[in-house]
């Protein structure tokens, strides 16, 4: 299960909207519970650094990004629990691509952006074996 706010749903959700028809990406801040469960305090938008022809329907982030979230982190406190992305026109379920490039333990955030305006978020995870991912419950606080 992962934690989330109304505003970080909404920020998410807004910067989906700003970037399509484009992915947008991010980085999802916060703390892992002793439970397991994740809760998100901030998100960090990044910018989709794929090439302009594929970045309708991929994200990057890049080293140096990773590096800069990381920092952040160390400084207030937080984990990179975990990043975000949309995908326009498309369901809110992850593609073979995301599978390929997910790592394990962090959360993977997707909301889909049906013509223009936010539709359905969902929370995924990579399974143990690594060939899936498991949907998260969002859970808003």
């Amino acid at each position: 299960m992962i934690k989330s706010t109304k505003e970080i749903e909404k920020a998410i959700s807004e910067f989906g909207e700003k970037e399509y028809p484009n992915e947008c990406c991010g980085l999802l801040f916060g703390k892992i519970n002793s439970d397991n469960s994740k809760e998100i305090t901030e998100i960090l938008p990044i910018s989709n650094a794929q090439n302009e022809e594929n970045k309708y329907n991929r994200f990057l982030i890049t080293p140096k990004d990773i590096i800069k979230g990381e920092l952040y982190a160390r400084k207030h406190n937080v984990d990179i629990i975990g990043f975000y992305h949309s995908h326009p026109d498309h369901p809110a379920r992850p593609s073979q691509f995301d599978l390929d490039h997910a790592w394990p333990v962090y959360s993977y955030i997707i909301v889909s952006i049906i013509k223009g305006k936010a539709d359905l978020m969902t929370s995924w995870v990579l399974s143990s074996h690594r060939e899936n991912f498991e949907q998260e419950q969002i859970n808003l606080i």
